[in-house]
C-alpha cells in the first residue's frame, strides 16, 4: 500500500520520554504513600496528558491526587525542558530519511510547547514545521479518542484511511485504530518491556516493529 502521510505520536516513538516520566511517577508515588512500581507506572500511565494522566493518577491512588505530586511533576517538567530529552534509537535517522513530498505530522498527548523543544533539543524542528499536534490543545477529547489523529491528518491534508500512524502505547494504538489509519505499533524505547509488541498487537496494530528500519520497509 502507498500511503499518502505518516503521523508520529512523539513521547516513546521519538523521545525517550516515557520511561524518563514512569520512573519519576513511580518514584513520587511511593515516597508519597502510595507504593508504585516503574513496571506499573509504565502499564498505567503510558500515552497519557492533562487531565486523563490525573485522572488516572487519581484512580491509581484511590482519591484526590496530593499537590506535593504535581509539585514534584513540575520540578521534573522544568528539568527535562532545561535538559533535553534524547531520541529513541533510528528515529533521527528515519525521519530525515522520509521523502520530502511525504506530508507529515505530530499528534500527541504532551503539548505544543513539550513537542517543539524536544525537537529542537534532538535536530527534528525543521522537519515537522506547524504540524505538531496536541490532545490538550487542539481537540477536546485527547487519547484514546482519535480526535487527535483525525485533526492532524485533516491539517496535513491526508485522507486518514491512506495514513499510516506510529503509535508506542496502547492508549495510542487504541485511538489510532479507531481513526482508520493503518497502525504500526513501535516497540523499541526503553519502556518497551517484554509483552510489550503482543499489548500492541493485541490493540489493532496491523504490524509491530522493532526498529525503524522495519517501518522503513513497510513505506517501500
Amino acid at each position: 500500500m502507498k500511503f499518502d502521510a505518516i503521523i508520529f505520536d512523539f513521547d516513546g516513538v521519538l523521545i525517550e520520554s516515557e520511561y524518563i516520566s514512569g520512573q519519576q511517577v513511580a518514584a513520587t508515588l511511593t515516597g508519597l504513600g502510595y507504593p508504585t512500581t516503574v513496571d506499573e507506572a509504565l502499564d498505567t500511565f503510558t500515552g497519557l496528558g492533562g487531565s486523563d494522566f490525573q485522572g488516572a493518577v487519581s484512580g491509581w491512588i484511590g482519591g484526590p491526587v496530593p499537590e506535593a505530586f504535581h509539585a514534584a511533576r513540575q520540578v521534573e517538567d522544568d528539568r527535562v525542558m532545561r535538559d533535553g530529552v534524547d531520541a529513541v534509537a533510528g528515529a533521527i535517522d528515519f525521519v530525515r530519511a522520509l521523502p520530502a513530498a511525504l506530508p507529515r505530522a505530530i499528534a500527541s498527548s504532551s503539548t505544543t510547547a513539550w513537542i517543539a523543544r524536544h525537537l529542537d533539543h534532538i535536530g527534528l524542528r525543521a522537519a515537522f514545521g506547524d504540524h505538531i499536534y496536541s490532545g490538550r490543545e487542539h481537540v477536546i477529547r485527547g487519547k484514546p479518542a482519535p480526535d487527535i489523529y483525525l485533526h492532524a491528518a485533516a491539517a496535513i491534508g491526508a485522507d486518514i484511511g491512506r495514513t499510516l500512524i506510529i503509535e508506542d502505547s496502547i492508549v495510542g494504538v487504541t485511538g489510532a485504530v479507531a481513526s482508520g489509519a493503518h497502525v504500526v505499533g513501535l516497540a523499541v524505547g526503553l519502556h518497551c518491556r517484554d509483552g510489550h509488541a503482543a499489548r500492541l498487537e493485541a490493540m489493532g496494530a496491523r504490524q509491530v516493529v522493532h526498529s525503524f528500519d522495519e517501518i522503513a520497509a513497510i513505506l517501500g
